[in-house]
C-alpha cells in the first residue's frame, strides 16, 4: 500500500502529468486549503479535475480536512514562522480532526496527495502522509518529483 505525494510548483504540465501517469497512483487527493487560485495555473481545481481524467484516467478528490488552517499558513508563510512550530501545530490539528478515522483509507491509499510546494521537505503533504503511516501501519510513501 502506497501513498504518493506531488507538488505542482516548478513543474511544467507535461512533467507533472507524466509523473502522475507513471506513478501507479489511482487518484489525486488535493490537500490544499485554496485550490481555485489563478496562481495555480493548470492545477486549479476544475482544470485539474478535467486534465487528470482526460490525460491520466485518474479521479480527483479535494480533502480540506488534510489542509492547515489559514491562520497556520499565514503565520508560517507570511510572517516568517518557524517550520518546526508549524509542523507541530499541524500534527496537533490532524489529531484534533481525527483524520485517521474521518478520512476513508480507500481515498488515500494508492492516491497522490497534492499541494503546491515543489519539494516535500517543508510541505504539509509529507506531514499528512507520515501521519497516516504512523496511524494505519505499513504504508510506503513515494514523493514524486
Amino acid at each position: 500500500m502506497t501513498i504518493y505525494t506531488i507538488g505542482f510548483t516548478k513543474k511544467s504540465a507535461s512533467k507533472f502529468f507524466d509523473l502522475l501517469q507513471h506513478s501507479g497512483a489511482k487518484r489525486v487527493v488535493d490537500v490544499r486549503l485554496n485550490n481555485v487560485s489563478q496562481l495555480a495555473g493548470f492545477a486549479k481545481r476544475d482544470d485539474l479535475k478535467y486534465f487528470l481524467e482526460k490525460i491520466c484516467g485518474m479521479e480527483y478528490v479535494h480533502q480540506p480536512l488534510l489542509a492547515p488552517t489559514q491562520d497556520m499558513l499565514d503565520e508560517y508563510k507570511k510572517n516568517g514562522g518557524d517550520w518546526a512550530t508549524y509542523e507541530a501545530r499541524f500534527v496537533d490539528l490532524m489529531e484534533k480532526r481525527r483524520i485517521e478515522r474521518e478520512i476513508p483509507r480507500e481515498e488515500v491509499i494508492d492516491g497522490c496527495l497534492l499541494c503546491s510546494e515543489d519539494k516535500p521537505h517543508h510541505c504539509h503533504r509529507r506531514i499528512v502522509a507520515e501521519y497516516f503511516q504512523r496511524h494505519w501501519g505499513e504504508l510506503d510513501i513515494s514523493h514524486l518529483s
